[in-house]
């Protein structure tokens, strides 16, 4: 039998770089959209309109219910534990960013994507990446631990959040398996869309009356409509085709790139102009995730013997101890 890679399909012929960059972009207008809509509409509502209106893009694109017949016990768990984080997850995001600055939330945020990317460090030279990275984050953002208790409180709750959205998107990411080439990244996508309609109907208790002053004006209903596909389709579906494609580490280091984004767009877009520190930060964590080594997802069918770490069995749920660069295993 050969070991030849299997043909890669139009997704795969851009690096997932390119997609992360996207999902980082649309990282920040969604907010931006959001906090116009907070002076008219309740901010619970503001997030069941985000929640509410990507689910229904989704139910129209992809039709997620086909699906659920032909996912696994364990996939069902997934997709509902999905839902479940992202509606407690985007409103505990908009209540701590309605009572702190954004950068303080961000910087929050990144706490948990540091934990993920530490686990993952498997080489000095990735460790040393992730140090780079973090200073850089830290001298971009400032943590004003000062008034605001709740606000916190929502803060490191989003954080929790944010990081079980890494684990169970990187886990649907690859729930097909070698798969993941041709069929798995629409039936990932098809998966998102249907985590998507359960945080719609969880968040629905608690965000549909702050939400329904908006329904009496279609410019407010729109602008709703606006945050849900900048915050949650995008993002959310180039974050599939990216976790598909490398490791939970190295995506999770990558997430420090978005307070540089937020930096840069507050510069184009709101004329605030960068400082040396600003500077200093985003020059630290280009270097970090420049010096980073991706560990990609290892593709293809495997014979014996062949392309596979000594010692490791060709089981599935091995992948992980596969990746290019490890040392050897003892037998």
């Amino acid at each position: 039998m050969s070991d030849k890679p299997q043909p890669r399909g139009r997704l795969d012929r851009l690096p997932p770089q390119s997609y992360f960059l996207i999902s980082a972009v649309f990282h920040y207008l969604g907010p931006s959209l959001a906090v116009l809509l907070f002076a008219r509409v309740d901010v619970l509502g503001v997030a069941w309109l985000r929640i509410a209106s990507a689910a229904a893009l989704f139910a129209f694109w992809r039709r997620p219910w086909r699906l659920i017949g032909r996912l696994s016990a364990g996939e069902r768990w997934n997709l509902l534990a999905l839902g479940l984080v992202l509606a407690v997850m985007n409103s505990a995001f908009y209540l701590a960013v309605d009572r702190l600055p954004l950068s303080t939330v961000g910087a929050i945020e990144f706490l948990g994507t540091v934990v993920l990317a530490a686990a993952g460090a498997r080489t000095w030279r990735n460790a040393g990446a992730l140090v780079l990275t973090t200073a850089g984050v830290v001298t971009i953002t400032s943590i004003r631990i000062t008034g605001q208790p709740v606000g916190f409180v929502f803060a490191f709750a989003n954080c929790a959040l944010f990081m079980l959205y890494i684990v169970l998107g990187h886990r649907m990411a690859n729930a097909s398996g070698g798969d993941a080439a041709q069929a798995g990244r629409p039936a990932s996508i098809d998966r998102l869309a249907g985590s998507m309609a359960i945080a719609a109907v969880v968040a629905t208790p608690w965000g549909l009356g702050g939400a329904l002053p908006a329904f009496a004006h279609p410019v407010w209903l729109l602008a709703g409509a606006g945050v849900g596909v900048c915050s949650s389709v995008i993002p959310y579906v180039t974050d599939q085709l990216v976790m598909a494609r490398l490791s939970r580490a190295t995506f999770s280091l990558m997430l420090a790139l978005l307070p540089v984004f937020a930096t840069i767009i507050g510069a184009i877009v709101l004329r605030q102009i960068p400082t040396v520190q600003d500077a200093a930060g985003i020059t630290l964590v280009v270097a970090g995730v420049a010096i980073h080594q991706p560990e990609r997802k290892q593709r293809g069918i495997r014979t014996a013997g062949i392309g596979r770490a000594e010692g490791v069995p060709d089981l599935p749920g091995h992948d992980e101890l596969r990746q290019p660069g490890r040392a050897r295993l003892a037998p």
